[in-house]
């Protein structure tokens, strides 16, 4: 995965794919269809393009993910860090800008936070 770059549409087949996964490739058409809007040749562009990357498989119409979320969120949030030119912190807090943790949710943040305090 590393250096592995999705574009927003591949991202979304990604997605669609983990959440029923094997997925047959004519059903993830017409999930893609009713979720998107996609033709059948648009999910077909983006799943080759996943297969030529090696994110995806599609064998005997039978479509399964190489990769999986935690791979390629921390890919994309390592790409969107680099091209911002942010430093997590400054990221942290855009992000958090107009937006309140539950306890739950700060509580997770403050033990991974600690996880990898040096």
């Amino acid at each position: 995965m590393d250096g592995m770059k999705l574009s927003d549409s591949e991202c979304r087949l990604i997605c669609a794919i983990w959440e029923d996964e094997p997925v047959n490739s004519t059903e993830l058409v017409r999930r893609c269809e009713q979720k998107y809007g996609w033709k059948k040749s648009t999910t077909y562009t983006i799943l080759k393009k996943l297969e030529q990357k090696g994110a995806v498989e599609n064998r005997d119409a039978s479509v399964v993910s190489l990769v999986n979320r935690q791979q390629v969120m921390e890919q994309e949030g390592r790409d969107l860090l680099g091209r911002m030119g942010s430093s997590l912190p400054d990221f942290f807090a855009a992000f958090l800008k107009d937006r309140k943790l539950t306890k739950e949710e700060a509580a997770r943040i403050y033990r991974m936070i600690q996880d990898v305090e040096e």
